[in-house]
């Protein structure tokens, strides 16, 4: 069994790193593992609460979600378009 890394469905490295952040300072800012950094940002899923303690840790607003985390904004937008 292969194990391909899946496509990063965030932004969470590229927002981490203009921040100036490394993997473990931003685990520690937000509560969780450097592992648990490194698999959301290679695109692993993971909770919405360890979601949120990554959009805070970045500096942002849990309005700002969709910034970090595009598929969290589009959940909303299907359900009302139905």
């Amino acid at each position: 069994m292969s194990r391909a890394k899946a496509k990063p469905n965030n932004n969470v490295k590229s927002l981490r790193e203009e921040v100036l952040l490394s993997k473990a300072e931003l685990a520690r800012r937000a509560g969780v593992s450097p592992l648990t950094i490194d698999r959301v940002e290679s695109g692993l899923e993971c909770r919405l609460d360890t979601k949120r303690k990554i959009i805070l840790a970045l500096g942002k607003k849990i309005e700002q979600k969709e910034e970090v985390f595009p598929d969290l904004g589009d959940k909303r937008r299907k359900s009302s378009e139905q």
